[in-house]
């Protein structure tokens, strides 16, 4: 998982104003006046047409919103007064990441806590209601200008102000709606919640977390309860999901994980019968940590990390912030015992560091990413379909043989015997964070079900322990022998973190996908990833993701519009099966 905080971006569209097409009439008549006589007349009959459509398009080009309505303007500045609070803000969390003492963290939350303080205040301020209440007004007034009788035509500019005003009135009526006192408790449970499950996970006791974790999914349900409203066209748990995967509601992804599920559970069954399994050697031996941090900086910046606009740190766990698109870090971490992981983990941030390198370079957030799913997306394309495939590993493997392969230490391991070793299925692992991308979907399935059953009260907090081993068993063919390994290894519950986890598996749908097409519209896409030619692709995924930021009001509605279809599990589904029946050797 990426921790990434969504910077709130802008971009308006610009358009000719009076003055600039004057200046290009001027010019247009300069040149005729210096014309051969000979050609003149006809000449001078064609510019005035040219001139008169100008004149004409001049006069009716509307202004900007901005331009036309003080109170946007005004809406935009404090807005991105507000984004500038929250960057000041990460700063100081990518220090306490990566550089701060320990012994400062009392002071360092104490700094945190003011800037998040101001922030919170001044975007719930009253006057940022008031704000884009009138500018959703001067819209309307505007757009009613731009069509004959009174017909409404927008142009780029009012299209993108209606979808930042939808976008803002949207996060401002679900940050005043919740009392002070529900977001206190909030606060407050987030800390001792996690706390509880901390303990409870080092003393391997569900027990003494189930009243905490009983807490969570009440307060996160009241939360949700106050953000819908009177709304009854959506569920509670679909409203939940709204918070990290916008338009994507429950049903919708019932159906997606339904057949995912029922396509990989035999699957898997028939790959764990193979005597085909890849050999794990090329993983293990001794490999140095600086050789390592080498080889996966010269890798993620050849696929288009632009370490120009970021950094790369070591972290205890990977993840990913973003200041701008100009100031993108990302971590990674690393053992000596192994260097799959490391690399792995540099890779997949830098699939979410170059989805946010390249949105549009503004400060409101229709210029953020998406969702959480498209963001994850981007991670696991660079992650799976590039540094997962078997041309991958021809162009990387000089990189890896010039990091290990010396003082004493062998690395002659082919490109297929590389391929293989990071690709092969542990299928007796327990844990959602180290599994392999075969047995993973599963592992995600399973947490959602579970969360969806106790918000709809379908599955009491005291019966996760039973339902999770239970659901293991028959999904993945494993036996848990404690909760530690089980329903309390992740920590997203205890922080009311309620439908964050299906975006995992949507990412991962939406990155099978986007290779597909991006396949069929680079046809040599495989002897580009060989040649460690990844401009294109890059370039690509820019075009029908990342320059979008938030325009569409869903993922469907991105990859609808941009490849032609919703998200399809078909193409995920495909390659898994492709790719593991190559790899065991089945049929």
């Amino acid at each position: 998982m990426a921790f990434v905080l969504k910077h709130t971006a802008c971009i308006l569209y610009c358009f000719l104003s009076f003055s600039r097409s004057n200046c290009m009439l001027r010019s247009t008549y300069f040149a005729a006046a210096f014309a051969p006589r000979r050609l003149f007349a006809s000449s001078a009959k064609n510019i005035s047409r040219r001139a008169m459509t100008a004149t004409a398009t001049a006069t009716t080009s509307p202004p900007t919103l901005e331009e036309h309505s003080p109170s946007y303007k005004d809406l935009l500045e404090k807005l991105r007064t507000i984004t500038h609070l929250n960057n000041a803000a990460t700063v100081l969390r990518y220090d306490q990441q990566v550089f701060m003492p320990p012994t400062a963290a009392a002071s360092r939350g104490k700094q945190m806590a003011v800037l998040a303080s101001i922030a919170h205040e001044r975007a719930t301020s009253p006057e940022i209601g008031e704000l884009i209440e009138k500018a959703i007004v001067d819209l309307g007034e505007l757009s009613a200008t731009c069509g004959e009788g009174g017909e409404v035509k927008e142009n780029e500019d009012l299209k993108t102000a209606k979808r930042i005003l939808e976008l803002e009135k949207k996060q401002f009526d679900k940050n005043t709606c919740i009392p002070s006192e529900l977001a206190a408790k909030k606060a407050s449970l987030e800390a001792s919640a996690n706390a509880a499950w901390v303990k409870a996970r080092q003393t391997n006791d569900f027990s003494s977390f189930a009243p905490s974790l009983k807490d969570c999914f009440a307060t996160a349900a009241e939360i949700a309860t106050l953000q819908r409203g009177d709304s009854t066209e959506i569920t509670l748990y679909s409203q939940m999901l709204d918070e990290f995967e916008m338009g994507m509601p429950a049903e919708r992804i019932d159906s997606l994980f339904s057949t995912v599920q029922s396509t990989l559970v035999p699957l898997i069954a028939k790959i764990r019968a193979s005597p085909n399994a890849p050999s794990l050697q090329p993983l293990s031996g001794k490999f140095p940590i600086d050789a390592q941090k080498e080889a996966s900086r010269k890798i993620v910046g050849g696929i288009g990390f632009d370490e120009n606009n970021g950094r790369i740190d070591v972290s205890v766990h990977p993840f990913t912030m973003a200041l701008s698109g100009k100031d993108v870090r990302i971590t990674s971490r690393f053992t000596e015992e192994e260097w799959y992981q490391g690399l792995m983990g540099t890779i997949h941030e830098g699939g979410h560091a170059m989805y946010e390198q390249n949105l549009p370079e503004s400060e409101l957030s229709v210029d953020s990413a998406l969702s959480m799913g498209v963001h994850e997306s981007q991670s696991l394309f660079w992650e799976r379909h590039v540094g997962k495939s078997k041309e991958f590993y021809k162009w990387a493997r000089p990189i890896l043989v010039e990091a290990f392969d010396k003082d004493g230490e062998e690395f002659t391991y082919s490109s297929e015997e590389l391929y293989g070793a990071v690709n092969a299925v542990d299928f007796t692992n327990l844990i959602r964070v180290d599994a392999d991308e075969l047995t993973y979907p599963l592992h995600v399935i399973l947490r959602y079900n579970i969360e969806r059953d106790v918000i709809a009260g379908d599955l009491d907090v005291d019966d996760i322990p039973a339902r999770w081993n239970a659901d293991m068993k028959e999904m993945l063919g494993v036996d848990v022998p404690n909760d530690a390994s089980g329903c309390l290894q992740d920590i997203h519950w205890s922080f009311l973190a309620i439908g964050y986890f299906p975006t995992y598996l949507i990412g991962a749908i939406m990155a099978a996908q986007l290779s597909h097409y991006c396949k069929e519209d680079i046809p040599d896409m495989s002897d580009k990833i060989e040649a460690g030619e990844f401009e294109e692709i890059r370039k690509w995924l820019t075009k029908k993701v990342h320059m979008h930021g938030k325009r569409y009001k869903s993922l469907d509605e991105l990859l609808l519009a941009e490849v032609g279809e919703e998200l399809n599990p078909k193409y995920f589904i495909d390659y898994l099966t492709e790719k593991y029946t190559d790899l065991y050797k089945v049929d």
